[in-house]
């Protein structure tokens, strides 16, 4: 089973959560989830596709132990077994990863379960199959995952908020420009990697979405 560091309404404190990866050249996961949270986001996602299970596994329990400290939710990004063995908070799942029955059926009801839908048809099977929240993009386009497509723009992103299907994190060329349109569009958070690991200040590229955010 996985933990959980906050209630009911964990989804929703969401409203700002960086993607620590894969970091840059020079960075490292630790470093970049260590400048957000002393900046005060509410939730970290572990993600990288090429790192092995048991160094993935060695640098999740560090992050979550950041995480626990600064009172903040962690999440791993595909790797259910990883985030069942170290006690993530939960797990953000993909089209092409783990069904999400069979990560709610493996994590237990307290875990966090997220999915990245293609279609609202997709987000609605996803939900009904215990996804808490979806995370839906790329909004405004993203050089930080190659398989992401193009941008969908705003008014796609708020006809899966219209649809009430579950809280929509937005994922995708998120900044701290452009952070607050996404919120207007309905999205109860956003998601960021490069704006914030690819910053020159950490911190304050992390603190400058989280005031956005408000």
């Amino acid at each position: 089973m996985v933990g959980c560091a906050i209630g009911p309404d964990r989804v929703l404190a969401m409203k700002v959560m960086v993607i620590t990866g894969p970091p840059p050249p020079g960075r490292t996961h630790l470093e970049v989830a260590r400048g957000a949270l002393a900046a005060g986001c509410p939730a970290i996602q572990m993600r990288d596709k090429e790192m092995g299970d048991r160094e993935f596994s060695e640098v999740a329990t560090r992050l979550l132990a950041e995480c626990r400290s600064a009172h903040a939710v962690f999440l791993v990004n595909d790797r259910v077994d990883v985030a069942a063995a170290v006690g993530a908070d939960g797990v953000h799942l993909g089209v092409e990863d783990l069904a999400v029955e069979h990560a709610r059926s493996l994590l237990g009801p307290g875990a966090i379960l997220g999915f990245s839908p293609e279609s609202i048809e997709e987000a609605g099977v996803a939900v009904a199959d215990g996804a808490d929240y979806l995370g839906v993009g790329p909004v405004f386009g993203t050089e930080s995952k190659e398989d992401a497509g193009p941008a969908i723009g705003l008014e796609r992103l708020a006809e899966y908020c219209r649809k009430r299907i579950a809280p929509v994190i937005a994922v995708g060329g998120v900044t701290a420009e452009n952070a607050p349109l996404a919120l207007d569009a309905g999205a109860a958070g956003v998601a960021v990697l490069s704006a914030v690991a690819c910053a020159k200040d950490i911190e304050e590229a992390a603190r400058r979405l989280v005031e956005a955010a408000r």
